[in-house]
């Protein structure tokens, strides 16, 4: 555990390394073929007045889908200590634990998404996850609560293992590059309440923390199950050769 020997600003220097890539990436990356000919469409604004309504969905759902990331994971650990006592180290380890749980999702369902297509598998995720919030929020050792939190990010990242896939093959071409960043973004900003709503519902309830996560987490994963369940796929879409999705694609 790193934290107890650098502190919080060690820790986010750490963070920061990664994004030094982006100047690898500027520099020896080339374009993407598909995106040539569909360059320079036009500006932000105009893009977003030409896909309103698909924009409307994909914040709608990125909100939901950021709320279910923040909402399992922000106020975890204060959830841990505060309410069950636990040190900083055995915080730590179910930390350690539920990220395994969030690789081993990611992978799993993102996988299984070729396959089964990119709607059922966000919904299969998000149902799945109503069955293991009660391990998660209301168990009362440490070792359940840790298979708890493992299987609740295998189950939230799983969905979200599929969001980088399904968002792009969303896009219209003449907006493939704006169009995933703004509405992810977007929604990432309207999520960014989490932390704050949960405080207050756990305050409100008597500093019930594990009510707080699974209430916010349980309203989510309905949201995102009925949002994949009525929105539009293009799993196996060729980009560059449609600029815009039909309507009425509903695979």
């Amino acid at each position: 555990m790193l934290f107890q020997y650098i502190g919080w600003r060690g820790m986010f220097m750490i963070g920061v390394l990664p994004a030094l890539l982006v100047f690898y990436i500027r520099r020896s990356v080339p374009e993407s073929p598909s995106w040539r000919p569909a360059a320079a469409a036009g500006g932000t604004i105009a893009v977003l007045k030409s896909h309103w309504r698909l924009g409307i969905y994909a914040v709608l759902l990125m909100t939901a889908f950021n709320f279910f990331s923040h909402g399992t994971q922000d106020l975890y650990p204060t959830f841990l200590q505060g309410q069950h006592g636990m040190s900083a180290d055995e915080v730590g380890l179910i930390a350690v634990i539920y990220n395994i749980g969030a690789i081993i999702g990611g992978v799993a369902f993102g996988s299984l998404s070729e396959r089964f297509g990119r709607r059922r598998t966000i919904i299969l995720a998000a149902v799945l996850s109503l069955f293991v919030l009660p391990l998660w929020a209301f168990s009362t050792t440490l070792v359940w609560l840790a298979i708890g939190a493992f299987f609740m990010q295998v189950m939230v990242q799983g969905a979200w293992g599929v969001v980088p896939v399904h968002l792009n093959e969303l896009s219209p071409d003449d907006a493939r590059g704006t169009f995933p960043g703004f509405t992810y973004q977007v929604g990432n900003l309207i999520a960014s309440v989490n932390a704050t709503l949960q405080a207050a519902i756990a305050v409100h309830y008597g500093n019930d923390y594990g009510f707080a996560l699974a209430l916010v987490a349980g309203t989510v994963a309905v949201a995102i199950a009925i949002l994949a369940a009525v929105g539009i796929e293009a799993k196996g879409i060729k980009f560059g050769e449609i600029s815009q999705l039909p309507v009425g694609n509903r695979r």
